[in-house]
């Protein structure tokens, strides 16, 4: 039997603000399955935290001309504010820049070297030579050698979702300079993955780990079982240590630390035990059991590109280590795409959690359960979903509007007109007609059983992961609060039958509390609202479940002569012009929003003479055989030919540049780039979309001449 739960959400990078594909991720998820729980009575911490040492983090510093501190200190605040605000309810949302965290991360390395877990090992990796600097995963892309995607990282690609090593990359290239890395030799820490394989593919597979049954794999999504599976059978040992300036270090009493930093995929996760340790000091708990009893059951929520992380890396980690639990799920979802095309940072073509609320801060509260509600409505629980504003617009007409608020604001303005806004008492034996089909009847306790029924049901899919299915259940409890109301007709029959209209509105009242709870989950804001509404206390820990057991019973929810409030509209339709201008909006920022590289570092006079330009013809050029990128440039400098290879293939073709005039920097020491002596380099001016132009003299200004 499951004591408790520890239920965790995928770290996200503090290098940047949160955007509707992460909320439709991870974090919305997790929050419903949680909020659930805690409203049957279960005893479940709810763990998530800023990372703050991936390589994404010095990039984003790097881009911005700052300290990756100050980049940290920036977005973790933010992400924060925004979680909070959109009613993501993490009982600890922490930092892997923290002490605690440093501390536990460097007791796991410890303690997996003394278990001899780690071959030390040393071994050519990607190294930046105008950067002099070995290179992170995250500071190479190139072509993914498994679905040929041109942007994937060393560690994976996002497009695919595969794990990756960086000497896989086709064609790989610096993020730093844009230059292609060369191997130099380094010593690092390996992972010896490879000894796990057996365990990991019988747990993965089956469940089960030394014949006792840890999980049930048909609960896993077919998506999460399908990359774990293409990887496991083929697992090498990884390098759990880098040459960075940024990160968590490697113990320094260890020989060889020094310069050495902990990988991410190593660090980040451990960021889900150091958190749940600052939990349970300041709250007076024990945080092992939440890690190491059996009884607890241990969830993970991420999108799919942590797939392989979360169930294949982190879980040898934890077995390696001791007595940890491993994940019984991980209900990873895929991506939410936006008006037809790929959620981009880069290209700021995103709708961004922190902007929405400024956009609503003066609109009525419902506005932040409009959005979760749409997210969760398109969740990408199973494959790739679209968020669009017409959509949006959409389901806040029909279903909120129509439907939830439509059902509720009847009952409660009948019941202010009809007694005053008391909730009436009634003779129970008074048949009415029932909700689930037109010209039946139904007793009061029936319907009570039914509505049981619809809460159970709801329960079932949260419980399966299905969180769509679950607020679908949801709505249907309004849209049969709406048919039982209909059925009835309470205001054609008031003056003739007054007895059965009282417990025709009791009932209808009875839905509207049970929505008050069941929706929490789901729309907070409005579940706290309801409650006001129908003056009863905020939902507490433990409600849904005390309300299952008393529609079980045939018990009401609100009791009789009991008052409530003067109705207020929960939802209101949003009109065409908000929408278009939320539209407008994400259309005006892709297209102004431009990303300037920062200004490098200052170079004196004496610095800059040094380099010698001259103005120059492209009289021949060709492909390099092999070669996406470049091309093999014969340039005519007046004084004498040069060849020149130039990674501009992907934007010119050969034969069109020739008689083209360029600049050309001549004083460069010559450099081999796949088999080909290049004696110089080309200058061109890059925009934000990465497209190359030339920069050079006007036609027919002659070859040779300086540039000043």
């Amino acid at each position: 039997m499951t004591k408790r739960y520890t239920v965790t959400a995928a770290l996200p990078y503090a290098n940047g603000p949160l955007h509707i594909g992460h909320l439709a991720g991870a974090y919305l998820s997790s929050d419903i399955y949680v909020r659930y729980l805690r409203l049957m009575g279960k005893d479940v911490v709810y763990i998530c935290g800023s990372d703050e040492h991936g390589a994404a983090i010095t990039i984003r510093a790097k881009k911005d001309g700052v300290t990756p501190k100050e980049i940290v200190d920036r977005y973790n605040e933010q992400i924060k504010t925004t979680m909070d605000q959109l009613g993501v309810s993490f009982d600890m949302y922490h930092r892997t820049s923290e002490q605690i965290h440093h501390e536990t991360a460097q007791e796991f390395f410890r303690n997996l070297l003394d278990k001899g877990e780690f071959t030390k090992k040393t071994s050519e990796q990607y190294y930046d030579e105008s950067e002099n600097q070995f290179l992170a995963d995250r500071y190479i892309k190139g072509t993914c050698p498994k679905c040929s995607h041109d942007a994937a990282y060393g560690d994976q690609c996002e497009n695919c979702g595969s794990a990756l090593s960086p000497t896989e990359l086709i064609n790989p290239v610096s993020t730093l300079s844009g230059n292609k890395p060369i191997l130099k030799e380094t010593t690092h820490w390996f992972l010896s993955l490879d000894k796990h394989a057996e365990w990991l593919d019988e747990w993965i597979n089956t469940g089960k780990l030394n014949g006792e049954q840890l999980h049930d794999p048909k609960e896993w999504k077919n998506h999460v079982l399908g990359q774990c599976r293409s990887w496991v059978g083929d697992l090498q040992p990884r390098a759990m240590t880098r040459d960075l300036e940024w990160g968590i270090d490697v113990p320094q009493e260890i020989e060889g630390s020094e310069g050495k930093k902990l990988y991410v995929w190593l660090d980040a996760p451990i960021g889900y035990i150091s958190a749940t340790k600052q939990w349970a000091l300041d709250n007076g708990k024990d945080w092992e059991p939440y890690w190491k009893d059996k009884d607890t059951k241990l969830v993970h929520f991420i999108g799919k590109d942590n797939i392989v992380f979360h169930c294949i890396i982190f879980p040898a980690i934890l077995k390696a280590s001791g007595d940890y639990i491993l994940p019984e799920n991980v209900p990873a979802n895929q991506f939410m795409n936006l008006e037809g095309d790929k959620i981009s940072t880069s290209r700021n073509w995103a709708v961004w959690g922190h902007e929405y609320l400024e956009d609503c801060k003066d609109s009525v509260v419902n506005h932040i359960d409009v959005l979760r509600y749409v997210l969760i409505k398109n969740m990408p629980e199973l494959k790739d979903s679209e968020f669009t504003w017409g959509n949006f617009q959409e389901l806040n007409n029909t279903d909120l509007v129509g439907k939830f608020a439509n059902f509720i604001n009847r009952v409660l303005v009948l019941t202010n007109k009809y007694y005053g806004g008391a909730v009436p008492e009634f003779d129970a034996s008074l048949a009415v007609a029932g909700s689930q089909e037109e010209g039946t009847t139904s007793s009061y306790e029936n319907e009570l059983k039914i509505l049981h029924g619809k809460l159970v049901e709801l329960g079932q899919f949260i419980e399966a992961y299905d969180f769509r299915g679950g607020l679908k259940a949801l709505i249907e409890i309004s849209s049969m609060g709406n048919q039982f109301l209909q059925f009835n007709a309470p205001w054609k029959t008031v003056k003739t039958e007054p007895e059965q209209v009282k417990v025709v509105m009791n009932l209808a009242l009875q839905i509207v509390g049970v929505l008050s709870v069941a929706s929490q989950p789901f729309m907070p804001f409005i579940s706290a609202k309801l409650r006001t509404l129908l003056n009863l206390p905020v939902v507490q820990n433990g409600d849904l479940q005390l309300m299952l057991n008393d529609l079980e019973a045939g018990k009401a929810i609100l009791p009789k002569g009991s008052t409530i409030n003067t109705p207020e509209h929960l939802f209101t339709r949003i009109p065409n012009e908000v929408i278009q201008a939320q539209i407008d909006k994400l259309q005006n920022s892709k297209e102004q929003k431009v990303s300037y590289e920062p200004v490098k570092d200052e170079a004196t006079f004496d610095d800059f003479v040094k380099m010698d330009f001259r103005t120059g013809t492209i009289i021949e050029a060709e492909k390099v055989p092999k070669a996406k990128k470049l091309l093999k440039l014969k340039v005519d400098l007046g004084f004498e030919q040069r060849t020149v290879v130039s990674g501009i293939a992907e934007f010119y073709e050969a034969e069109s540049i020739i008689g083209q005039q360029v600049v050309v920097v001549v004083n460069l020491a010559p450099r081999k780039l796949r088999g080909v002596m290049s004696e110089g380099m080309i200058l061109m001016a890059e925009n934000a979309q990465g497209e190359l132009v030339f920069v050079g003299p006007a036609d027919g200004f002659g070859n040779g001449f300086t540039v000043r």
